[in-house]
């Protein structure tokens, strides 16, 4: 799988994935749905993110549980 709205780049936060190259972790997302908040609080609350980083974030999440390794390819 591709993620296009997920980027690792070792200037940004040392290299953990992020949503867009936005200082951003995915790691922040899957906790804030984790806690309970629905994509309407999360994007109320943050207003750079967009539905779909919401979607992507989970999907790498799920991937990233089932690998040794994070699931991150470059397009």
């Amino acid at each position: 799988m591709v993620f296009t709205r997920i980027t690792s780049d070792p200037a940004v936060m040392a290299g953990v994935p992020c949503i867009r190259g936005m200082r951003f972790p995915v790691a922040t997302v899957i906790a804030m749905v984790a806690d309970g908040m629905a994509n309407d609080e999360i994007l109320a609350e943050h207003p750079d993110l967009e539905p779909e980083d919401i979607v992507e974030a989970l999907k790498f999440a799920g991937l990233a549980v089932q690998e040794r390794q994070l699931p991150l390819l470059l397009a």
